[in-house]
């Protein structure tokens, strides 16, 4: 039996020809293309393809893996072909206890309960373990979010941390070195203390790569434990004064500073 899959509300479906911009001239797999046309998620077009709901130059999808180039073929739902959407840049400031995926099998919340209605598909640029908060894009730009994610591409990335104890000098020079935690070297591109209680500090860190659960882990490394985690800044782009759960569009000038040495 089929999955029952209705149309999202923000892709445009049409009986024309798909437009062929040009920076969807790559030749991508079958569920990437779902996704970088706005339609749905790799794993939500990985089920409508094995439905046999998704054509390809008006021949049924073969596979997962198949190939194609969305600047010369059709790509069609139901037989209606998917129309490219505009880029979207959007900053959300996540709340802590969200999970950062559209659907979760827990039935968590996600931050896709944050984002306004009406929008097309869109994917988060990296990512916030639950108990973290702050900026987080969300793009159907997949280039962009590629290019953020490089680390060849060196995006700075600001955290505020709170951890459990004084931020001694011997803390914040272990933080500032290489650190290795199993297999892994993990390192920072600044350490800031900001301010200092009896009990607690907060510390700003600036990392250029992106290791999972980087900050957290380490932390634990070096014998302190995190309260709260806050990403304040990626690319230069601050979260300011955006409230919590709230989104705003980048401005052009905002994704035009991010695209320093980006692979056209």
């Amino acid at each position: 039996m089929s999955r029952r899959f209705p149309p999202t509300p923000g892709a445009r479906q049409a009986r024309s020809s798909t437009p062929k911009p040009k920076h969807y001239g790559s030749v991508v797999s079958l569920p990437r293309a779902l996704s970088k046309l706005g339609l749905c998620s790799r794993t939500e077009a990985a089920a409508l393809i094995e439905a046999g709901r998704v054509t390809v130059d008006d021949r049924p999808a073969r596979s997962l893996s198949q190939r194609v180039d969305l600047g010369r073929m059709r790509v069609a739902l139901d037989g209606r072909a998917i129309i490219a959407e505009r880029p979207i840049y959007l900053m959300l400031n996540k709340p802590r206890g969200l999970v950062t995926t559209r659907r979760d099998p827990q039935e968590r919340s996600t931050v896709y309960d944050c984002l306004p209605p009406g929008l097309p598909f869109l994917s988060p640029v990296g990512r916030l373990d639950k108990a973290s908060e702050g900026l987080l894009f969300l793009t159907n730009d997949t280039r962009w979010a590629e290019h953020l994610l490089n680390p060849v591409s060196a995006i700075p990335k600001t955290y505020h941390v709170k951890i459990d104890r004084i931020a001694d000098t011997d803390l914040l020079v272990a933080l500032s070195q290489p650190i290795r935690d199993g297999s892994e070297l993990l390192g920072a591109a600044a350490v800031t203390l900001l301010r200092s209680g009896a009990r607690s500090s907060w510390i700003e860190i600036v990392l250029t790569e992106g290791r999972n659960r980087q900050v957290r882990r380490m932390m634990a490394a070096s014998g302190a434990n995190v309260l709260r985690l806050v990403r304040v800044a990626v690319a230069g782009i601050p979260l300011g004064d955006l409230a919590k759960g709230m989104t705003r569009h980048l401005t052009t000038v905002e994704v035009a500073g991010t695209r320093t040495n980006e692979k056209q």
